[in-house]
């Protein structure tokens, strides 16, 4: 494994009963890299982001963090999941438990630090998002803007090597979107290494080292994102493109 690749995908192949939703998938995201997942709906993006982060078993193939495996029936795979921050689009934050709690929660249960040193550092990453004086409130009195970059932040808390994030702006009013993105581009800016899984299209190419576009189970198209928008090479690619509106074309080249 090359020494500064930090997150290899090889062979990968996840099933679902009879029906194959990854086939052969090969990836290999280096140190502070940032990389983006395009693709049509259903074509594996997601299951992809839930097989890195060892949510999902898989059929064929390995994940590895750091050289080693991320298997979801290993004994360390708790460990390894921290290694692996994921925010989802659904939020899943505690209901019955404030923005404080809800992030120093993980840290305090299972990484074992002392609440005054998760609380310590939550307050910085609630400054960092520009959430400090929601600490606290509950989830239901944010909004849907505010309780993702809440996620951030609970993730953020554990420490990971790599940030993974499944359309996190998919729920969200449009208003809300460019908060939670200007997270993100804070995030690479600081040499965070991520995977991203989204449909911003003007976002994919602002955040990007390297664009990857997958279809039906298989990664179709690699290249840098200025190349991918405006010269991809498959015909498939062209045509996932040519779906979006002028108006995206027209942001895309802003």
């Amino acid at each position: 494994m090359n020494s500064d690749v930090l997150l290899e995908v090889k062979d990968l192949v996840k099933k679902f009963d009879d029906d194959t939703i990854l086939d052969g998938i090969n990836l290999s995201v280096h140190q502070g890299e940032v990389v983006v997942v395009l693709g049509p709906s259903g074509c594996g993006k997601s299951t992809l982001l839930r097989c890195i982060n060892g949510l999902e078993p898989i059929q064929g193939g390995g994940v590895y963090l750091d050289g080693v495996t991320i298997d979801p029936g290993a004994k360390n795979i708790s460990e390894m999941r921290q290694k692996v921050g994921m925010v989802f689009q659904s939020y899943d934050l505690f209901p019955h438990l404030t923005i404080m709690e809800n992030i120093t929660l993980a840290p305090r249960k299972v990484a074992g630090r002392s609440k005054e040193d998760a609380e310590a550092e939550a307050r910085q990453l609630l400054e960092r998002v520009s959430l400090l004086d929601k600490q606290d409130v509950y989830p239901r009195q944010l909004s849907g803007g505010q309780k993702q970059r809440v996620a951030i932040v609970r993730a953020l808390c554990m420490h990971p090597e790599v940030m993974l994030f499944d359309e996190v702006t998919a729920a969200l009013d449009p208003e809300m979107v460019r908060e939670v993105l200007d997270v993100m581009l804070g995030l690479a800016a600081g040499g965070m290494t991520m995977v991203i899984v989204t449909h911003e299209l003007s976002f994919a190419r602002a955040i990007a080292d390297r664009v990857i576009f997958i279809d039906g189970g298989r990664i179709v198209e690699e290249a840098p994102p200025k190349q991918f928008f405006t010269a991809p090479r498959t015909k498939r690619a062209q045509e996932f493109l040519n779906t979006f509106t002028f108006e995206d074309k027209d942001s895309q080249d802003s």
